[in-house]
This record gives C-alpha cells, sequence and structure tokens, in this order.
C-alpha cells in the first residue's frame, strides 16, 4: 500500500493520533472481498470504501498481530481495532512518539 502524506487528513492517525505520513488501511481487506460470507455480509461499497488512515508503525502492527479473516470478521471498524488489547496498548505507547519515529519490531505474528 502506498504511503500518503497528512494532506486531507490533519487529525494524524486514527489509531494512534499522531500527526505523521498516513497509509490507507482497508478495514475489510481486499484479499477478502471475493469470500462469499463477507460479499454476502458487506456491500461492495463498503468493503471498497472502508478505510481507516493511519500511520505506517501502527498499519504494520495491525497486520502483525491479526490476520485478514479475523480483521474482515471482528475487527472492521477503529472501535473494533481499539478493543484487541494489544492493538491499544501499542497505539497508545506509540501516540507520545515523534512523527518519524519507527518502532523495532521482532514479535512474530498471532493467529
Amino acid at each position: 500500500m502506498a504511503e500518503q502524506h497528512n494532506q486531507g487528513h490533519a487529525e494524524g492517525c486514527a489509531l494512534c493520533g499522531r500527526s505523521a505520513s498516513l497509509t490507507r488501511h482497508h478495514l475489510i481487506p481486499r484479499s477478502q472481498h471475493g469470500r462469499r460470507r463477507f460479499r454476502r455480509r458487506f456491500s461492495r461499497e463498503t468493503m471498497r470504501e472502508s478505510i481507516l488512515w493511519i500511520c505506517r508503525p501502527c498499519h504494520s502492527h495491525v497486520h502483525r498481530v491479526l490476520g485478514e479473516r479475523e480483521l474482515a470478521e471482528h475487527y472492521h471498524s477503529r472501535e473494533a481495532l481499539l478493543t484487541h488489547p494489544d492493538i491499544h496498548r501499542f497505539a497508545d505507547w506509540l501516540s507520545d512518539k515523534p512523527a518519524g519515529f519507527k518502532p523495532r519490531s521482532s514479535q512474530p505474528r498471532s493467529r
């Protein structure tokens, strides 16, 4: 996913709130759009347009912690993502770091 600058997203990252370059996170991952269960549950427009603008560290962390099916099934909103304890804890920890801060990542992806 291409990184975008803050243009039009003055509020900053939707998870940690930092003013940093933002990336487009599909709340229902594109890899799941063709699955029957999600086509029945969500309209085509909803799947395509459900976007969250988040910084690269938050985006990487979300995908490190959650698989795409789990994201589509249970975490397809900002509020739902922030109910996940690991994502909430990470976003809270990252919130007071400077915009260019890049955390080291050694945590394996959990399923």
